[in-house]
């Protein structure tokens, strides 16, 4: 049986230029989307699990931009679509910047 969706497209964080990884983290939901994955084991949380304020289709777009800007990286569990935050490749990328914005997340 073949999957009712297509696979999710990856960019590798080595290809996101610095303005898109920036622009990725400037959102309110897509930051509690990577605050929730930080806190969270690979692969153990599906795109309904997040405590946001918006729609599912919205929730999808915030992955894709997530997914682009080589944050996130998607599969497909059966029906269910899971997630992992690419946390030392966007580190290799971008040094510090996971951090910063996570800790000053907490600041505010």
């Amino acid at each position: 049986m073949s999957s009712h969706r297509p696979a999710p497209e990856h960019t590798h964080p080595a290809d996101v230029p610095l303005l898109n990884a920036l622009d990725a983290l400037a959102d309110p939901v897509r930051i509690q989307l990577v605050r929730e994955l930080a806190g969270s084991e690979d692969w153990t949380r599906t795109c309904g699990s997040f405590d946001v304020p918006v729609r599912k289709a919205a929730i999808s777009h915030h992955f894709s931009v997530l997914r682009a800007a080589g944050l996130v990286e998607q599969r497909d569990m059966g029906p269910k679509r899971v997630n992992r935050l690419r946390r030392p490749e966007f580190d290799a990328r971008f040094p510090g910047l996971l951090d910063l914005v996570l800790r000053a997340d907490r600041e505010d």
